[in-house]
């Protein structure tokens, strides 16, 4: 949580500690002292419960504007670079993850670049993936070539109306950034696959009927992709959760975009991914 002269942002649990860490940070804006808080098993306050039975360790501190770790932090999520926070409460550090050296006493935390979605098409099942990704806390772009001026009225998405590989370019691939084509053009899926699946980028996903797979598979094949690179894209895009309209593609591809994630960045995930080649 991030405590501000009369302001507050973020959680640390379901509501039951929130108003008395607010306290003691009142006290560390104050006099600049780190506090240390116990919550649950082993806590001076018996009368703040936690009622999943937990035991909560918080660390307070105070962070001033100019504080050198704070601009490194900020640095390396502009250039979306992994960081680890290393703080004792008074003395702090943030450094490349593979630089990181933790000392006795301090706690260490590891911040990863925001996850980014980009989504090529246009049609309703591209907006409802837009949308979900947006909600989903994603820095989701659309991409849409040559599309209306106007950007869909989705709250927090950007928007972009070039060429497949001038968007990439603008945007950005990164193994923090997931990709879905929904097209329904050949020439427009090819163009954008291509660049995606030479990349870092961990999820790439073709919306498309089966049927047309091979192809889609064969073209690709043929613009020098091999099949190991080949064998990262899903198709059919999304978890098989046996629906059809947009919301529950939708449902369906950020299913499986958290999965990756979660399970592994780089590989199909065993079991829930659509083989190509098997």
């Amino acid at each position: 949580m991030v405590f501000g002269e009369g302001e507050a942002s973020g959680f640390l649990s379901g509501g039951c500690i929130e108003a008395d860490v607010a306290l003691h940070a009142a006290a560390c804006l104050t006099d600049g002292e780190p506090r240390r808080l116990v919550y649950g098993t082993g806590s001076p306050w018996p009368d703040i419960r936690l009622m999943c039975g937990a035991r909560l360790e918080v660390l307070v501190e105070r962070i001033l504007p100019d504080d050198a770790a704070a601009a490194a932090l900020r640095a390396y999520a502009k250039t979306r670079q992994s960081a680890v926070w290393l703080t004792d409460g008074t003395h702090r550090a943030c450094t490349l993850p593979e630089h990181a050296q933790p000392w006795a006493g301090a706690f260490e935390r590891r911040f990863d670049p925001a996850p980014r979605l980009i989504i090529f098409g246009g049609d309703p099942t591209a907006l409802a993936i837009a949308s979900l990704g947006v909600s989903c806390g994603h820095e989701t772009w659309l991409v849409r070539p040559n599309g209306p001026s106007d950007a869909p009225p989705i709250p927090g998405l950007h928007y972009s109306r070039a060429a497949p590989g001038q968007a990439l370019a603008d945007i950005g691939l990164d193994a923090w950034t997931a990709v879905a084509v929904c097209h329904h053009d050949m020439d427009l899926d090819e163009a954008a696959l291509v660049p995606v699946l030479e990349s870092d980028a961990p999820y790439v996903g073709l919306l498309g009927a089966r049927a047309r797979l091979p192809d889609r598979l064969a073209r690709l094949k043929k613009a020098g992709l091999t099949e190991r690179k080949l064998a990262r894209l899903r198709a059919p895009i999304g978890l098989d959760l046996g629906g059809k309209a947009p919301f529950e593609i939708a449902v369906a591809v950020l299913g499986e975009i958290t999965a990756v994630r979660n399970l592994d960045l780089t590989s199909p995930v065993p079991g829930l991914a659509a083989g190509l080649f098997d």
